[in-house]
């Protein structure tokens, strides 16, 4: 049986109980946030066992340890040293530039959506196979004899994502920064409302103003 408290007391040694400001785990490697990188012999780390690589990165001196050993050494790590315990996010962040911050904020409120516009990029690529008029006349078949269920179907694959993207949008944002997600998405729907003018007349300026002077029907 592995001793994964002997691994967590090679590396407080290693590294120095008085150095750890703070510490954190990801799903492979302990995160720990050091006064002093540089006192830090890598070598000596790497030569613990479970331990497979280190490096440091934003604040934090990252131990490679792998999933599963990683929480068994951080619990007992946080045993004998009674450090801090943040969130790796916070401690990376805390280190960072205003813009790499503002960045990787930005990048986690997009990245939970990409699953949906990858999603809707394939469909728009099918729809754009099935209904070229090469790949149709060879069927035997032109655009004006496709079903008009069949059209409606593919709008609906294509067109959804991008119709409520402010929602999902929304959504990832309140997440992201700590607010009630599906009121996220409630104000993510108000923005593309049916009360509101569409969103392609706005560009084009041919929307009718919702307050003021409008144009006589």
């Amino acid at each position: 049986m592995k001793d994964y408290k002997s691994t967590a007391e090679e590396i407080i040694r290693e590294i120095g109980k008085n150095n750890i400001i703070s510490a954190a785990h990801c799903a492979t490697r302990l995160r720990i946030q050091v006064k002093d990188r540089n006192i830090i012999c890598d070598e000596n780390v790497q030569k613990i066992d479970q331990v497979k690589g280190v490096f440091y990165n934003s604040g934090q001196y990252q131990v490679i340890l792998g999933t599963g050993i990683v929480n068994k050494v951080y619990e007992a790590f946080m045993d004998v040293t009674q450090a801090k315990e943040v969130d790796h996010r916070t401690v990376a962040n805390n280190d960072a530039g205003k813009l790499k911050t503002a960045l990787r904020n930005l990048s986690d409120v997009f990245v939970p959506i990409v699953p949906i516009l990858g999603a809707t990029g394939l469909f728009l690529g099918l729809k754009g196979v099935l209904f070229n008029a090469t790949v149709l006349g060879m069927m035997g078949m032109s655009l004006q004899n496709v079903p008009e269920s069949f059209t409606t179907i593919m709008t609906i694959l294509c067109d959804t994502a991008f119709a409520f993207l402010a929602a999902f949008i929304c959504w990832s944002a309140f997440k992201k920064f700590g607010g009630t997600p599906i009121i996220g998405f409630l104000i993510g729907l108000m923005l593309v409302s049916p009360a509101l003018p569409n969103a392609y007349a706005v560009a084009y300026g041919s929307a009718e103003p919702i307050y003021g002077n409008r144009s006589p029907r």
